[in-house]
């Protein structure tokens, strides 16, 4: 028997009945099915693939595009200075940073001063990552004014606490900070471990908290007087709502790209949250193939998602995209900055990316914008390219979702410059401002360690414009480097 022919026929037969009822049967085009395919959202906001690709035809736009500026006026910040244990002076890099808020992510006032913490280190030493606290008087905002008080925390610190993580600590990353309502500067960060599996530890990261003591030495100078009630707050848990390290490496695959860090503190109606960078766990859409079959990662139509589908399952891509996992995380935290409740994720990018950076959550006009930060280089998207940067944003009516993508698809900003341009740009955070629509946008600028002169420095701040579901970058509106204010 030949099938092929009556199989044709039976086609043939289809299609003439379907003509000579009015219409063609919609099953003879369609693309081809899998039984794997399935479709779950697991009552989660997602970055879906449409989104992405729609986003490039966003490319250009300059109500999106990270304004370019001038780089001859690009300066290291002059108090970005180190002296080494040999007394030499180093001149260090200096990338993600973030300022002291009030609970509603306006700039905090300390003294008449404003305080920024960041990232800073030895440009020749990649793991030489902790945390510096700048500051300068309220009413300067030039580069000049920013003064370097140091190091936050001294290498001793971590082991005065009976803490079970913090005494491996090998670096400082990315975190934020807030001014109490008692005046108190309570500092969020992640803690990083040593990348060590010979000794059992992958790098693992924890969400962590201090209060730090400031003082004043004379009418300019602030110091750092000591930290206290330094403690972990939470790193993973069981891997079911977020993947732990042990779950990304245990295995001795290495290969994953693992998150766990970037708190971000907010508050709403008493309650307190930090939000944060993460990867989804067993429970929410973990990685893995099957997570390619997954319509709900792909958005838009059923012919898109075939389509979309079998491009990626023959992509180079593919691997990547079975490990992207990347979600933005939330846990509710006591008075006393200790872990409380953990809860689902806000958002995530399956298939997309496995890093959706440095969270940033406000509240305005009753709902709660979250923007984050990724690369083109860790996505999976045809036509986006390791050149792409872009902060993305979200927006909901209340600070636990659902959220819905800015300007229909999400993006917010984009920039495309070679990674040794030394006006690159990278980790932008949007600060809110009293009484406007137009939000300031801080970054770092200048990849760290490609050039011998030119260190990762404050870039130039510009205005961003909110309202409703739709951003814009302010026409003309490029500030000093490092400005936090548009005052």
């Amino acid at each position: 028997m030949n099938v092929q022919k009556l199989t044709a026929k039976a086609t043939v037969v289809t299609l003439g009945a379907s003509i000579l009822l009015g219409g063609i049967a919609p099953q003879a085009f369609a693309a081809p099915k899998d039984a794997r395919d399935y479709k779950e959202t697991y009552d989660l906001s997602q970055i879906t693939r449409s989104d992405m690709k729609n986003m490039i035809s966003q490319h250009g736009d300059p109500k999106f595009t990270v304004p370019a500026f001038d780089e001859s006026t690009i300066r290291n910040i002059p108090a970005a200075t180190k002296t080494d244990e040999n007394g030499n002076t180093i001149v260090m890099d200096v990338w993600d940073t973030w300022p002291l808020q009030n609970t509603d992510g306006t700039v905090a006032e300390y003294n008449g001063y404003h305080i920024v913490f960041g990232l800073a280190g030895d440009p020749k030493n990649g793991s030489d990552t902790f945390i510096y606290m700048f500051y300068k008087k309220v009413a300067d905002n030039s580069l000049d004014a920013w003064k370097n008080a140091g190091r936050v925390f001294e290498d001793s610190n971590k082991f005065q606490p009976n803490d079970p993580y913090l005494k491996y600590q090998a670096e400082e990353w990315s975190g934020s900070a807030t001014f109490t309502d008692d005046g108190e500067v309570r500092l969020f960060y992640t803690n990083r471990e040593p990348f060590t599996p010979e000794s059992g530890h992958y790098g693992k990261q924890t969400l962590t908290t201090a209060q730090v003591n400031l003082s004043e030495a004379d009418k300019n100078t602030l110091n750092i007087d000591g930290v206290e009630d330094y403690k972990s707050i939470y790193e993973g848990g069981d891997s079911k709502t977020y993947q732990t390290v042990d779950k990304a490496f245990g295995s001795g695959d290495f290969a994953d790209n693992h998150t766990f860090r970037d708190p971000h503190y907010v508050e709403d109606n008493g309650h307190k949250y930090l939000v944060f960078e993460a990867n989804t766990g067993t429970e929410y859409g973990y990685q893995g193939e099957e997570s390619l079959y997954n319509k709900a990662y792909y958005g838009n139509s059923e012919k898109f998602f075939q389509e979309e589908k079998q491009k990626l399952l023959q992509s180079p891509k593919k691997d990547l995209a079975e490990k992207a996992n990347g979600a933005i995380g939330i846990i509710e935290i006591n008075d006393d900055f200790t872990m409380k409740k953990e809860m689902k994720p806000l958002i995530v990018s399956n298939t997309v990316t496995d890093e959706i950076e440095r969270p940033n959550i406000f509240e305005k006009d009753g709902k709660f914008y979250l923007f984050t930060s990724t690369r083109g280089s860790k996505m999976t998207i045809d036509g986006i390219d390791d050149e792409d940067i872009y902060m993305l944003g979200y927006v909901s009516n209340s600070v636990d979702g659902p959220y819905k993508p800015l300007n229909k698809t999400g993006i917010v900003l984009h920039q495309d410059l070679n990674p040794r341009d030394i006006t690159w740009t990278y980790a932008h955070y949007v600060i809110p401002q009293e009484n406007t629509d137009n939000f300031v946008v801080t970054s770092y600028m200048t990849n760290r360690g490609f050039f011998e002169d030119r260190k990762s420095t404050f870039a130039p701040s510009f205005e961003l414009n909110i309202k409703g579901p739709k951003t814009s970058v302010v026409e003309n509106s490029i500030l000093e480097q490092g400005q936090i204010t548009n005052k």
